[in-house]
């Protein structure tokens, strides 16, 4: 019963800190480009995980340490990147309801590579996604002809990268504490990040000076929307299942979408209509009976 309540705590503050994620990368974005925000996401993150979970870290295995660096990078390095170029392209509360394909892409991978059964409804539900996701591209496409929509198709990357992330923790590193593998992740991306930040000479004291306001947000995002967030989902997978656990995705649009039309972001009937088709698969993907 513990468990059952914690879970759905869980989940409730995670769709609020994830929810508002999309909006902290869009205004990060307004002084500093893609790669810099992806990038300053991860050091900053990495920063504060340092601070309160390296004396965990001894506890790893060899083992371990492998399924760890395979997570770093397909569930927290590359996503990085792929959503801050999507967001910088497309409207951010689209971008969080094509999020929502998360629990469809792990129901797949689990299937297809972990071993994990589901039945015919679940199947339909995927299908249902899909096209729900197909439609609220191409109908984004259509209403928004100054944005470039085939950057959704990061968004799609990004979650396909988060289904595996999710089945791996849950079949390979189910036993070790949520806190010393979201910390193992950042060691092992930290530096190939510091490398890319260099790169794009965000070290020169104008860009700095001049990226302040952007600096803040991704603190905030940093802090709360991949640290902290991080933490919390590993710990949901522990006490729930991958499906459950992905299905966080269901709040977070609604989350999402408040800011971005506070922001002035507008959603058409369309877009609503696909939002709903693929939050409708995402129901029946967890539908077991």
């Amino acid at each position: 019963m513990g468990n059952i309540r914690s879970r759905w705590i869980i989940l409730i503050i995670l769709a609020i800190i994830w929810g508002s994620s999309f909006i902290l990368i869009k205004k990060a974005l307004i002084h500093l480009d893609p790669v810099q925000v992806g990038a300053l996401r991860i050091i900053f993150t990495g920063l504060t995980l340092f601070a309160v979970g390296f004396k965990k870290i001894p506890t790893v295995t060899k083992k371990q340490w492998y399924y760890i660096a395979i997570t770093a990078m397909i569930g927290t390095f590359i996503p990085a990147f792929l959503f801050s170029f999507a967001v910088q392209k497309i409207d951010s509360s689209i971008v969080s309801i094509l999020n929502s394909l998360t629990p469809l892409n792990t129901l797949l991978v689990g299937s297809f590579f972990f071993g994990f059964s589901f039945i015919r409804k679940q199947l339909i539900g995927v299908v249902i996604g899909l096209i729900g996701a197909l439609f609220l591209i191409l109908k984004g496409a259509d209403l928004n002809p100054d944005q470039n929509y085939l950057y959704a198709l990061l968004v799609v990357i990004a979650s396909i990268g988060y289904a595996f992330n999710v089945n791996i923790l849950k079949k390979h590193l189910d036993d070790l504490n949520a806190l010393t593998i979201v910390t193992g992740n950042f060691i092992i991306i930290f530096i190939p990040a510091l490398i890319v930040l260099y790169s794009t000479g965000f070290f020169n004291m104008t860009t700095i000076s001049n990226a302040e306001s952007s600096l803040l947000y991704l603190v905030l995002l940093s802090v709360f929307g991949t640290a902290m967030a991080k933490t919390l989902f590993n710990k949901l997978i522990q006490i729930s299942s991958p499906i459950f656990s992905s299905s966080v995705t269901y709040l977070i649009p609604i989350v999402a979408i408040f800011w971005g039309v506070l922001d002035g972001e507008k959603l058409y009937l369309g877009q609503f209509l696909a939002g709903f088709l693929i939050l409708l698969g995402v129901y029946l993907t967890n539908k077991k009976k």
